[in-house]
């Protein structure tokens, strides 16, 4: 394992966003405290962001950072005596971070030349399909692992779990970026077959995402707007007890994980080789792999470039319910 971990007391971990990749650290903390259970390990993260680790047992503290005051969080962390730095961020804020806190680290090792060849040119340098958690994990240590059991996600009063209401799903149709939403009027046509064949079925999203949840609510009285002001916590809540959630490549998708709730995911210009697919054994993974344009970003478009958006729309939302009916059958 990392002697420099090992030769560590008091060990900062950094990331500072988004909220996918934050609920991503999850299983590496857990790893890391059971392979260096005297280790001390604290956080800093966009307070954005904090709810994603705020309650985790496995770190002594959490740092929020504002991005319109970061040397507020600088200060703050350089009063701790913190002697190695993980820093799974690897960008321009984190290294600022690190250089004020401690040169003694280690950081996230991306793919970025990877991406950008099969972005910009179709070449697939990615021979192994490794998720984020273990591109985090392979970064500290190549013999640190992580599982699907390390992924958790913890309430104010402990530990999320799954606890299905009998026919209840929910939809989250939002995404930061237009090319990874799947069709307002796919979501709501799969929503009434699925309402036809007797099942509840729930918006969730959060402040950014409230639009598109109303939308499809007002569209069809089969849904009900579940979402919220930008409160995780009542969304693990609401999610916890759903059968299955059907999500887009988005933060509630990786919250949906963290749970155990099982997970439907609708990728359009998104691809699994980019580390993103849902961290757990009991996913779907629905995309259309027979176009030569995607992906066409490793983060996502606000348009589509080609003008016909495939990616996402000819994946039916029959076809989806089917699949839908299958999976279920499986896992719930």
């Amino acid at each position: 394992m990392n002697s420099k971990i090992q030769n560590a007391q008091n060990i900062l971990i950094i990331r500072l966003s988004s909220l996918g990749d934050a609920l991503l650290t999850i299983p590496v903390i857990k790893s890391l405290k059971r392979n260096f259970s005297d280790k001390n390990f604290s956080f800093v993260i966009n307070k954005n962001y904090a709810d994603a680790i705020r309650f985790n047992p496995y770190l002594k503290s959490i740092y929020e950072y504002d991005k319109n005051n970061p040397q507020a969080a600088i200060e703050e962390l350089k009063k701790q005596n913190f002697d190695f730095v993980i820093d799974l961020q690897n960008n321009r804020r984190s290294k600022k971070i690190t250089r004020a806190v401690n040169l003694n680290f280690t950081a996230f090792k991306k793919p970025t030349l990877n991406k950008f060849l099969l972005v910009n040119f179709k070449i697939n340098r990615f021979e192994k399909i490794k998720s984020i958690p273990e591109l985090y994990a392979g970064s500290i240590d190549e013999k640190l692992a992580v599982s699907y059991e390390d992924f958790e996600f913890f309430l104010p009063d402990g530990k999320a779990e799954w606890k299905p209401r009998k026919n209840k799903i929910c939809i989250c149709p939002g995404a930061q970026h237009f090319t990874k939403r799947y069709p307002v009027e796919y979501f709501i046509e799969f929503s009434e077959y699925a309402a036809s064949d007797g099942f509840e079925i729930v918006a969730l999203g959060g402040s950014s995402d409230k639009q598109i949840c109303a939308e499809i609510s007002e569209k069809t009285a089969v849904v009900k707007n579940k979402s919220v002001d930008d409160d995780l916590f009542a969304l693990a809540r609401e999610m916890q007890t759903c059968e299955v959630a059907i999500c887009n490549d988005s933060g509630l998708m990786h919250l949906a994980t963290a749970i155990g709730v099982p997970v439907i995911a609708i990728f359009g210009s998104s691809v699994k080789e980019f580390g993103f697919a849902p961290f757990t054994s009991r996913s779907l993974l629905l995309e259309n792999n027979s176009l030569s344009c995607k992906p066409c970003s490793h983060i996502g478009r606000e348009s589509c470039p080609k003008g016909h958006f495939k990616c996402m729309k000819e994946i039916k939302p029959k076809y989806l319910f089917e699949e839908f009916k299958k999976f279920r059958k499986k896992y719930v």
